[in-house]
């Protein structure tokens, strides 16, 4: 692992270590620095896995949104160890790479629908401090969402804000993995 954070990475040690490494591995290719971040405090980093691994299986809400609100929360914070995770789950995941490519700049790109421009507004809107969302975005997404699909989203961008809030915090940058899979580089801003 090359450190580019603000504490030393940790190797990952013991069962826990062993299995987290090599699960990342299978997953990502490699072992992501914030795994040897967090490993400072293993309470934190099981805390993390286990909402994440709950977050997975959150089904009311489409998996693209989520993912483009996640992507914009990542670009509007700076955090791009996110946007690189998320470009490249979005090709694991099938999801649209011309348009996880472009969130970056999409209120310049025409290649989203005005429901995906409203979710990556509201995400923005969320991650505004203080946060800026209206009655009408909440209303706007109540009606195309309903009132599960809002609260997941809703709940999935402050998941978004507390990963990018402490990957910038704690100096966690890009580990790379979308240009290792080939994946053309990320619109600017």
């Amino acid at each position: 692992m090359t450190s580019t954070t603000r504490l030393p990475l940790a190797e990952p040690t013991g069962v826990l270590g062993t299995i987290l490494k090599g699960a990342t591995r299978k997953l990502l290719g490699r072992v992501p620095s914030p795994l040897g971040v967090y490993w400072h405090n293993r309470r934190v980093l099981k805390g993390y896995l286990a909402i994440s691994a709950r977050a997975q299986r959150w089904n009311a809400c489409d998996p693209s949104l989520k993912s483009f609100a996640h992507m914009a929360v990542a670009s509007l914070l700076g955090c791009t160890w996110c946007l690189d995770l998320g470009y490249f789950q979005a090709r694991n995941e099938h999801l649209d790479l011309a348009k996880a490519r472009e969130v970056p700049r999409w209120r310049r790109s025409d290649v989203f629908t005005p429901l995906e421009r409203e979710v990556m507004g509201y995400a923005e809107a969320m991650t505004q401090t203080p946060p800026s969302v209206t009655d009408e975005q909440a209303e706007r997404l109540l009606a195309q969402l309903g009132a599960a699909g809002l609260v997941e989203l809703t709940a999935y961008v402050s998941l978004a804000n507390f990963y990018a809030r402490t990957n910038v915090a704690l100096g966690v940058e890009s580990d790379g993995f979308a240009a290792a899979c080939g994946l053309p580089p990320l619109a600017l801003a």
